[in-house]
């Protein structure tokens, strides 16, 4: 199976997969002096055998990205043994959900942003049932998104920003009527590429006249795959 040939896998078998991939996956680790380094969770859970991702919308009280959709995580603290501490900590600060009911599966390679944090992201699922406990504070609310969107071209698009004087490709991954975007969304896409094998990067299709040619053209060609 390859790329959109996953969008109807089950949610054992999404484990299973992600495992394969990450259980011996060595990371790639970013050192910069001045860089904050921080941690994110990307946490599966099982709704009806279909699996889906965690994310938050950051309220307009926190420090950074306000108003964004992020996976749960944050900053390092000074307390932290590891990075993986920093994201269950954070995970259960934010959203309630105790480190040890997180059944953590690997981690990726270090992502660093625009916005001068060193993100460690780390996979995870949740094997039993749970309860929220929102901070209200830093958490406006939280979004469960199935996995099967960013193993759709429809659901993706790519924009260059100007940061600085310098273009950089922007990623946008659309679901509902919230957009997952940035550093969130270039994580996901890795990973999805990582494990999965698709990647829709090089193929804008939202916001584009084009779209229908580029939606067919990207079938034809992961249909030869």
């Amino acid at each position: 199976m390859t790329g959109s040939s996953y969008k109807n896998i089950s949610f054992r078998e999404t484990v299973e997969k992600i495992k394969l991939i990450l259980t011996d996956f060595r990371p790639k680790r970013i050192e910069l002096e001045n860089a904050r380094n921080s941690a994110v969770m990307i946490l599966f859970l099982n709704k009806e055998n279909i699996p889906h991702i965690v994310f938050t919308k950051r309220t307009d009280w926190v420090e950074t990205h306000k108003g964004q959709i992020s996976f749960p995580g944050g900053a390092e603290d000074t307390t932290d043994a590891s990075l993986l501490q920093t994201a269950t900590r954070e995970t259960f600060e934010e959203i309630g959900i105790p480190p040890d009911e997180i059944e953590v599966i690997g981690q990726l390679d270090d992502f660093y942003t625009i916005t001068n944090f060193t993100v460690s992201p780390f996979v995870g699922y949740i094997p039993n049932g749970f309860h929220y406990a929102i901070n209200e504070r830093e958490v406006a609310r939280i979004l469960e998104a199935p996995l099967s969107i960013f193993l759709d071209d429809q659901f993706f698009e790519v924009k260059k920003w100007d940061h600085k004087g310098r273009f950089y490709d922007v990623y946008f991954y659309h679901f509902d009527n919230d957009v997952i975007w940035g550093a969130t969304a270039f994580i996901i896409n890795h990973f999805i590429d990582m494990v999965f094998q698709y990647n829709p990067a090089p193929f804008p299709v939202l916001g584009d006249p084009r779209n229908a040619h580029y939606l067919r053209q990207n079938r034809q060609r992961k249909s030869k795959l």
